[in-house]
């Protein structure tokens, strides 16, 4: 599943810290297991801000139990939280060895324009370049007016379709395959590095 959901038309203009989401009654972190039956309808109201932009199919589409078990297990799943409930969380998939993909990343909408998908994006960056990896990479949608320039923003370049690795431009396929016009959507990367994490562009 793709990075379908409009978190970022829901991020505040205004990054904020993790560390002032408590102030704000918010907690991120690595995903526990009693989180995960939450995340699924978070996945559906989150999407439902995409209509229009996506087949219903997709936006219909929630992520298996066992997926998420397994990322949480190997740490590739954070979640924000107000209190003890969870609000939205990121997904990380591993194409291979060296290529980590943002899978997906949701708020709810109810809980949106208070920067929760930029401090998950910001997690989910620094986490790839503690661990080492040269890239992280991401599909999203371009006729979305807020989804590809909230992660240009973020540090992420679109990638030439003809220099893709054979495992990006599978899940470009497994998305057209979907209902996903190609056309429509950007493969981005983000240029891991000890001075790579910064501050959205203003």
């Amino acid at each position: 599943m793709e990075t379908k959901s409009a978190e970022t038309r829901q991020s505040s203009p205004d990054s904020i810290e993790l560390r002032d989401l408590a102030t704000r009654g918010y907690s991120i972190g690595a995903a526990q297991a009693e989180q995960i039956p939450a995340l699924p309808a978070i996945e559906v109201a989150a999407a439902r801000l995409l209509s229009g932009y996506a087949p219903e199919s997709v936006l219909a589409e929630t992520t298996d139990e066992r997926t998420f078990a397994d990322a949480a297990r190997d740490g590739r799943l954070w979640v924000v939280s107000a209190g003890n409930t969870p609000v939205g969380f990121a997904l990380v998939k591993m194409l291979a060895h060296d290529l980590p993909h943002l899978e997906e990343i949701d708020v709810d909408p109810s809980h949106g324009r208070r920067g929760l998908g930029t401090a998950l994006v910001k997690s989910v960056c620094e986490w790839a370049t503690d661990s080492g990896y040269a890239v992280l990479t991401l599909t999203t949608f371009r006729t979305a007016p807020w989804n590809l320039p909230f992660y240009a923003r973020m540090g992420f370049v679109e990638i030439p379709r003809e220099t893709l690795r054979p495992e990006l431009a599978a899940v470009v396929s497994e998305e057209a395959h979907r209902g996903l016009d190609p056309h429509r959507r950007a493969v981005m990367g983000y240029r891991c590095g000890p001075t790579a994490i910064r501050e959205p562009r203003r």
